[in-house]
């Protein structure tokens, strides 16, 4: 059974008309969950400050609380909006992720996947970016660290985009390793193999146009093999499904099998070295039809 972690008021996280992430992703996730008979939803609980401050500076939760009692609707950054909702929102999210490795750790349940927005996996340790407000899954892992003793948690990101904000807030930490697929050259420009200077940290870059054969290579060859060396107690995934051909943010040409056969790998990795425990949170994917089958597919081959 895959426990689902999501909340209504994640939709209240409210951004221009035109912009791509929007409450109907959350929308469309949910759909393609509901079509499934062996999975299990829990409404997510707001992550608390003392663990929002494993993985954000005071001054920046406390600027994005300013943000929330100020109560206007305006853009952090080109990319990234903050309204009334936000903040409740992103709570939520990051609540969700946590919640999702008490779960596991407390042997509730095997899997958990949050199921929310906004999105994490750009957020520093000090700044919103790219959508992103506070890093869902880099607190996640912090929660693991701190509240459940772990010490080998790997940190699997598949999303198109790389995730700059979980790699600086885990750089550097050998009880984490973070390893991530990704399109290179896009959006924020980090993530060059070449120049990751963390021991922690394994960066794997796609071309544009890249196919289903380039993406599982990558994996197969590169990252699975480094995570199972690493012996991992637990593994949490951001799961971005923007690497799909129908998605308009980017150029990579992965298929609703992709997100099927990424999770079955991931699942064998967590069933031998972590005991079956597994944490995802959602991240990208902004094409909603594409983002409905994608997740589905992910899900199912969670459990």
């Amino acid at each position: 059974m895959l426990r689902i972690l999501s909340h209504p008021d994640c939709a209240g996280h409210v951004t221009p008309s035109e912009h791509p992430e929007s409450p109907a992703r959350l929308a469309a996730a949910m759909r393609g969950l509901e079509r499934m008979s062996n999975v299990h939803f829990r409404q997510a609980r707001p992550v608390d400050d003392a663990t929002l401050k494993l993985a954000h500076t005071p001054h920046y939760i406390d600027y994005i609380k300013r943000l929330d009692a100020e109560g206007k609707h305006e853009a952090i950054d080109p990319d990234t909006w903050f309204g009334p909702g936000s903040l409740q929102a992103a709570l939520l999210a990051a609540g969700a992720a946590c919640d999702g490795v008490d779960q596991v750790l407390e042997d509730r349940c095997q899997r958990a996947f949050a199921v929310v927005r906004p999105p994490g996996h750009h957020a520093e340790s000090h700044r919103a970016m790219g959508f992103c407000l506070f890093n869902n899954i880099a607190l996640a892992a912090a929660r693991a660290l701190k509240n459940h003793g772990l010490e080998r948690i790997a940190i699997c990101d598949f999303d198109v985009h790389h995730g700059n904000g979980t790699e600086e807030i885990v750089a550097g930490n050998e009880e984490i390793l973070f390893v991530s697929s990704h399109q290179s050259p896009l959006y924020p420009g980090t993530g060059d193999p070449e120049t990751t200077l963390a021991g922690n940290v394994l960066n794997a870059t796609l071309s544009p146009g890249a196919t289903s054969d380039a993406f599982r290579d990558a994996w197969l060859s590169r990252l699975l093999p480094r995570v199972a060396a690493f012996k991992p107690q637990l593994i949490l995934v951001s799961a971005g499904f923007d690497g799909h051909y129908e998605d308009p943010l980017a150029q990579l040409r992965l298929k609703d099998d992709d997100y099927f056969w990424i999770g079955q790998e991931l699942r064998k990795v967590a069933d031998k070295h972590a005991k079956g425990r597994l944490v995802a949170s959602l991240e990208g994917g902004y094409d909603l039809n594409a983002l409905e089958r994608s997740v589905q597919a992910f899900a199912e081959a969670l459990v």
